[in-house]
């Protein structure tokens, strides 16, 4: 693991968190012996910061006098010895019963820093066990430098073969370019944004820089470090470590080992089977049934050419979901079986589908309000080919079927109508062509490799299966004004396909926003006004 990125602390410094930080120089650390809701704020702070985890524990919670913090050096013996003997239970059930779904009962909060976008994606492709909380693009920009390089995963087997230089270059192009279009963005962005006498000029600030680097996140490449906060249940983590150690990517094969050596200090019990060869001979059933997968997919459509249009397909859906949909809903309140209820709900006619249906999704007031589980008993199944960017957001949804194909440049890029408008896209587009040229010249030898190249602009294509109720939480949250704008236009033609088909189904989903919006956050930024001035801090 490279670390060149980790924070320097003094003695002083690291005798204070010895007792919460599995260690205080290395990328990748555990918290212990703190509340949860500390650590829960902990990696709240974390996305919207530039610090490590440990300075903000330090900063803003050890030496805040206002946080109240106690290090009480009893306190911690105490907590250890409570920590050493929930171990020995757990390690009598798991060793003497075998039962795996006690792994769920203990979790762990890690850190995993500086790590690359391939990483972060690796770890949040977690579906169900693991919540990640990964450092915002918009909040933070990614130009600062570490020694006066920038931070980017410097990917051992391109560094070390004859590729290493033009690696370098080509990604510190795409960084410089980052860099220069920032102050000229913001100045066209506020210019065509003005201020107004309700907007505070901190949310007007806020606002309009989130803008500008929302547009001009998709210089960032793949190899582009980051922070990512991780919760979960032992279980779900050691099957994380077996994939990872499954992985082509040797820098995902080193994040499984250090991650392995620091759960191990914290929840021995629940990921010890990852290490042993049982974990080795399961990382092994993956690698190789991907692989010999691989192979035969190239050989049954490697000569199918792709379409490159970016685009939303619903490709599959129910016919018959209205009719499954109503037995869902009348099935728990009746005695009947669920073929007799499916009958009934087949001879019924439309109007009296649509009271069923509008009865329980109710008067809901907000997005938050969700339809109960009848909506889970129909599925669609779209198609997506859209920028990276987007990719990265939308994969977090974690209730659903998602696959996704490789991170390329076959398929083009896009480049944000803004910045043809602020007449900025010519060093975008040639910064992204160089970014294509090296990807491509790379992927000849090092396929899996040159991954670390592909800048968010670039198109992949990817797969989602999702039921009518994740439809819903979806398409409300991601087409809310505070959107990127390019998940937005994803989440509003879900809604207008899956609508052209089953109108009745979304006509409750009444928190989808279809407009179009030059400042996403201004009006998140406003109500953070309003609280703050609701506290008096304003």
């Amino acid at each position: 693991m490279q670390n060149f990125f980790v924070d320097p602390f003094t003695e002083s410094e690291r005798l204070l968190l010895q007792p919460f930080t599995t260690n205080c120089d290395r990328s990748v650390f555990c918290l212990y012996n703190l509340p949860e809701v500390v650590k829960g704020a902990l990696f709240s702070r974390y996305s919207r910061s530039d610090k490590s985890l440990r300075r903000i524990l330090l900063d803003e919670f050890i030496n805040a006098p206002e946080a109240g913090f106690v290090n009480s050096g009893d306190e911690s013996s105490q907590q250890l010895v409570a920590l050493q003997k929930a171990t020995g239970f757990y390690d009598r059930v798991l060793i003497g019963y075998g039962d795996d779904s006690v792994a769920e009962l203990g979790g762990a909060h890690i850190a995993c820093e500086g790590i690359s976008n391939i990483a972060a994606k690796a770890l949040e492709d977690s579906r169900l066990g693991i919540s990640p909380l990964e450092k915002s693009t918009r909040y933070v920009p990614f130009n600062r430098q570490i020694n006066g390089r920038y931070r980017y995963f410097r990917e051992p087997s391109i560094m070390a073969s004859s590729y290493g230089e033009r690696y370098e270059k080509t990604l510190d192009y795409l960084f410089d370019t980052y860099t220069q279009l920032i102050d000229p963005l913001l100045v066209w962005v506020r210019s065509c944004t003005p201020r107004d006498n309700d907007t505070s000029e901190r949310a007007y600030n806020s606002a309009t820089r989130a803008k500008a680097l929302d547009l001009l996140r998709g210089l960032l490449p793949m190899a582009t470090l980051t922070n990512v906060g991780l919760f979960g249940n032992g279980r779900a983590f050691e099957y994380l470590l077996v994939k990872l150690a499954a992985s082509h990517h040797g820098e995902l094969r080193s994040l499984s080992g250090a991650m392995q050596q620091e759960l191990d200090q914290v929840i021995p019990s629940f990921v010890k089977r990852a290490k042993t060869a049982r974990g080795a001979q399961y990382a092994n059933y993956i690698s190789t049934n991907r692989d010999r997968t691989q192979f035969l997919t190239q050989k049954c459509l490697g000569a199918t050419k792709p379409t490159s249009s970016p685009t939303v397909q619903l490709v599959e859906y129910d016919p018959q979901a209205e009719i499954k949909v109503v037995a869902a809903i009348l099935y728990p309140h009746s005695d009947l079986t669920f073929e007799q209820i499916q009958a009934y709900a087949a001879e019924l006619n439309s109007s009296e589908r649509v009271e069923i249906i509008n009865t329980y999704a109710g008067e809901r007031e907000s997005r938050f309000h969700r339809p109960g589980r009848a909506f889970e008993e129909v599925y669609y199944t779209f198609d997506i080919l859209a920028d990276i960017g987007a990719y990265r957001d939308l994969q977090r949804h974690r209730v659903l079927t998602q696959e996704r194909q490789r991170f390329s440049v076959a398929h083009g890029y896009i480049i944000p109508p803004e910045l043809t408008d602020a007449n900025l896209a010519i060093p975008y587009q040639q910064a992204l062509d160089a970014a294509g040229e090296t990807t491509e010249l790379i992927s000849q030898n090092l396929p899996d490799a040159s991954e670390y190249v592909v800048p968010f602009a670039y198109l992949v294509r990817w797969r989602f299966k999702l039921n009518l109720r994740e439809i819903y939480h979806l398409v409300e949250l991601r087409s809310s004004r505070q959107g990127h704008p390019s998940y937005r236009a994803i989440a509003q033609q879900m809604y207008q396909q899956i609508h052209a088909y089953h109108p009745v189904l979304v006509a409750p989903m009444q928190f989808v926003d279809l407009n179009d919006y030059a400042l996403e956050r201004l009006g998140a930024e406003q109500r953070i006004d309003s609280k703050l001035r609701n506290e008096g801090r304003s």
